[in-house]
């Protein structure tokens, strides 16, 4: 009987030891999109996850074309001509050494949505809750919520960075609409600039179980003379589901600003005389 007793608690504990091994931390693409060997061997070999096209859960990645994904931008108001002449970005037929340049990212502030999600090329974890989705993403670890409870977006709500969003199921098609944005962050690293008029459409499906389409349409009427319509961004889903963890990737406002005088404004150029005693 005593080894009866002996051998069922190791039993458990060697089943929790090769279950812990098994389900060792995965992580999601860095920038660029790589992955090291072992954690492409293990996604190659994960299973393929039961598909529910309104299951979004997951981490997700993918590399697009611009915030609209190879879309083109409409003409700007003399409103928006005025407020994208005030940026200085560090890329494009306009760009500027980033020392010398003004985007919000240099001394981290957040990257606002839809920024983020193709900054450094970063994925984001989808997590559903029973009246909401979070989107976390990898980058800054910024959250943002899509309220699906039926609640409409409040008059009254405060500009923010990435926006107040309401979403709802269009059979197997999720609608999101949100607004309430403020005109601090830029769309892209060429500086296209939005207001606080900004509202942005989207519609997202998951077709198959490793896939999800987001398809947005930007209106900002004071800065652009028409809606502004995304090719479809694919994201794919990054497996082992379940366990792919996102990494910790913080903008350090300290650390951001050691670099810019130690580096970016060196080569710019622009560095602090170094004092001398």
């Amino acid at each position: 009987m005593r080894s009866h007793f002996v051998s069922v608690p190791f039993a458990v504990v060697a089943t929790l030891l090769l279950s812990s091994a098994a389900f060792a931390q995965i992580y999601g693409p860095a920038s660029q999109g790589s992955r090291s060997p072992n954690d492409r061997k293990i996604a190659a070999a994960a299973p393929m996850p039961a598909y529910d096209p309104h299951d979004l859960s997951g981490v997700w990645y993918a590399r697009g074309d611009g915030i609209l994904n190879g879309g083109t931008w409409p003409n700007y108001t003399d409103n928006g001509m005025k407020l994208f002449q005030m940026n200085k970005p560090s890329a494009g037929p306009h760009g500027v050494p980033p020392a010398l340049g003004n985007d919000p990212i240099g001394h981290c502030d957040p990257p606002g949505y839809p920024r983020n999600l193709e900054l450094n090329e970063r994925p984001f974890q989808i997590v559903q809750l029973p009246n909401e989705i979070w989107q976390i993403f990898e980058w800054t670890r910024a959250n943002r919520e899509i309220w699906m409870d039926g609640r409409k977006i409040p008059e009254d709500a405060d500009p923010r960075w990435y926006g107040y969003a309401v979403g709802h199921w269009d059979g197997n098609t999720l609608v999101v609409h949100s607004a309430d944005y403020n005109d601090k962050a830029w769309f892209d690293r060429l500086g296209h600039p939005r207001d606080e008029n900004m509202t942005m459409d989207e519609r997202i499906v998951h077709p198959d179980a490793v896939t999800l389409q987001d398809t947005m349409t930007i209106t900002d009427p004071t800065v652009y003379s028409a809606p502004a319509v995304s090719k479809p961004w694919v994201f794919k889903l990054q497996l082992p589901k379940g366990v792919t963890e996102l990494r910790e990737e913080y903008c350090v406002p300290s650390e951001e600003e050691s670099f810019n005088e130690d580096t970016r404004n060196r080569a710019g150029g622009t560095a602090k005389p170094v004092e001398v005693r």
